[in-house]
């Protein structure tokens, strides 16, 4: 009986030395040269450690992502390389194009004599992961500029170097660079607004109203806090002028707005709190189901001007009737990507959601929680994930597809 409890013992002992043990780890370091003259960034991915991943596909753009190699391990088949490192160090190296055009001929990526703008997970690409239990990597990124260059990431810096950051990715064992990146000759203001390491950048001469965009973010950041408090603690925004696209995109930690845009537009939404929010959930559509990401980020965009005290409630309730006139140009809410009208119709099945769900639980319940139980699940959301956040709110009291049908039959 003694031997059998000594071996219990053990046993245990070592379930808990295993449970408490660190993680096998190893190092990545992202270095990236930006060119001008060439419009490349020459970058090296550098895997340090005693045990590294058996193997990496990294999911390429031919189109931008060139000249792949590295000393051994590596092979190519269509948009995919393969690379078997072999540690205690291995490398692999490519370049990197900077100029992507849209149709329109404007540029959501692009390089200058002074300055570039672009997203670091394109220029780093996706990564599929082969590697044992427990190992893990801590990532860092690197530039190399040229002289009186600067740099502004969403990343936090590594013992205050200026161009040296550390990546966090989490849930990601292979942690890899994601969100907006702007290079060069630039100016910025940056304070923390509720929590948030906030900063507002820009090419240098382009006139761009930072002050007044930190002052408007200031103002708004904490209603978008208050239904989403898991928003991060870096945010990047950008801001240039032309030949960039004349829009908006998020990004992680991260959004792009070209600088002409209005912070409130005359129908008294704002792209700005759109991106924002974007930022704030994270989540993707499947399929036919963009129209529940875009219509949380519509919604909230006059919504949160309403709190912050933006706008008054007539001109919100003017706002919520010119998207209902406006929805009356899309043919269904199903539809691959949101258009502007149909991103419209999603603003009012959001914003008859909310009433009803103030109606059956006595103000309980309102598309705040659905907005959160959104950005706290999945990052893919559908049509049936919004069904069950909504039963899980209001039972049966909420018929989710009665609102629907309702809104795919404007008058």
């Amino acid at each position: 009986m003694y031997r059998s409890l000594t071996i219990a013992t053990l046993l245990l002992l070592g379930l808990l030395y295993c449970a408490s043990a660190p993680a096998a780890a190893f190092e990545v370091l992202y270095r990236a040269a930006i060119q001008p003259d060439t419009g490349l960034a020459e970058v090296e991915i550098l895997l340090r450690g005693e045990q590294l991943p058996s193997r990496l596909v990294l999911h390429l753009n031919p189109e931008r992502h060139q000249n792949v190699r590295s000393d051994a391990g590596l092979t190519r088949k269509d948009d995919t390389a393969t690379w078997r490192p072999r540690g205690p160090e291995a490398s692999l190296r490519y370049e990197f194009v900077i100029d992507e055009q849209k149709t329109s001929g404007r540029y959501d990526s692009h390089i200058t004599d002074d300055w570039a703008i672009l997203r670091s997970d394109k220029l780093i690409p996706p990564i599929s992961a082969r590697m044992v239990k427990g190992l893990e990597a801590s990532a860092e990124l690197v530039f190399k500029l040229p002289r009186q260059w600067s740099a502004a990431a969403p990343y936090a810096l590594v013992d205050d170097k200026p161009l040296h950051y550390r990546i966090i990715d989490p849930g990601r064992r292979l942690p890899r660079p994601k969100g907006w990146l702007i290079l060069g000759d630039i100016t910025s203001r940056q304070d923390i607004i509720d929590g948030v390491d906030v900063r507002v950048a820009a090419p240098s001469g382009e006139g761009a109203r930072l002050q007044d965009i930190l002052a408007f973010i200031a103002w708004n950041l904490p209603e978008v806090k208050a239904v989403f408090p898991d928003f991060p603690e870096h945010l990047l925004v950008v801001l240039a002028g032309e030949p960039m696209w004349r829009g908006g995109l998020s990004g992680t930690r991260s959004l792009f707005m070209h600088a002409q845009r209005p912070l409130i537009s005359g129908n008294r939404t704002s792209s700005m709190i759109h991106e924002l929010v974007h930022i704030g959930t994270g989540i993707r559509g499947a399929k036919n189901s963009d129209w529940i990401v875009e219509g949380i980020a519509e919604y909230y965009a006059s919504a949160i001007l309403y709190r912050s005290g933006g706008i008054s409630e007539t001109r919100y309730r003017e706002t919520l009737d010119w998207q209902a006139n406006w929805a009356r140009r899309a043919d269904t809410l199903f539809t691959q990507r949101s258009s502007g009208p149909v991103t419209a119709r999603a603003v009012g099945v959001m914003h008859h959601l909310d009433e009803a769900l103030r109606e059956a639980t006595g103000g309980e319940a309102t598309i705040d929680d659905v907005a959160l139980a959104l950005a706290q699940g999945p990052s893919k959301v559908s049509l049936q994930r919004l069904r069950d956040i909504v039963a899980e709110l209001a039972t049966d009291e909420v018929d989710l597809d009665a609102i629907i049908a309702e809104a795919e039959q404007p008058d």
